[in-house]
């Protein structure tokens, strides 16, 4: 939801008029919430937050879905890095040198990502999903967002693969390898 500049004056007055007169969340309606969806450029969330509200659902920026795809790329990864046993780590280790050891989603690039570092901060921390990474940095401090996407590219027709199991080493070795830059790029 794109939002004008006098629309989110009028939301920000209303949302400190509403704390202000004190009316409790009978509404449903989180004020400190549209607050840090506007301060932050986030409107979209007010969609994914309060779908009842809305009639018709305007598609999130593209960035919000890599972000989205990225984290539960990550959450799939690292779940199935934490059921190996230590001969199956070794094994992944060597595989997907040097992305196999302890594999574990980094965040975004705070100076050339920042998009996608603040999607990824709301989406956590405001909106409550993918809450396995909320107490990390998500400021990986070097560009990320090329390799997650040639991970992702590997890994999407695995996803569609994993309904009742958890990848396996040579899948997670094929994804994290992907993550290596190709000449050319």
């Amino acid at each position: 939801m794109k939002l004008t500049n006098p629309e989110k004056l009028i939301l920000i007055m209303l949302t400190e008029l509403y704390e202000k007169v004190g009316i409790s969340g009978n509404s449903g309606i989180d004020p400190k919430f549209v607050q840090q969806a506007i301060y932050t450029d986030n409107t979209w969330a007010f969609e994914w937050k309060y779908s009842g509200i809305f009639d018709s659902s305007e598609p999130a920026p593209p960035e919000v879905n890599e972000v989205v795809n990225f984290l539960d790329m990550w959450s799939f990864i690292e779940e199935a890095y934490e059921a190996l046993g230590t001969p199956e780590k070794a094994d992944l280790e060597q595989k997907a040198t040097p992305f196999g050891k302890n594999p574990r989603f980094t965040g975004f690039d705070g100076n050339n990502e920042c998009e996608y570092l603040g999607i990824a901060g709301f989406l956590i921390r405001q909106l409550e999903r993918f809450v396995e990474f909320k107490d990390r940095d998500l400021n990986s401090h070097m560009p990320s967002v090329a390799g997650y996407r040639r991970m992702y590219e590997t890994f999407e027709p695995i996803r569609r693969t994993l309904l009742e199991r958890r990848m396996s080493v040579d899948e997670l070795a094929k994804v994290l390898n992907a993550r290596r830059h190709r000449s050319g790029e």
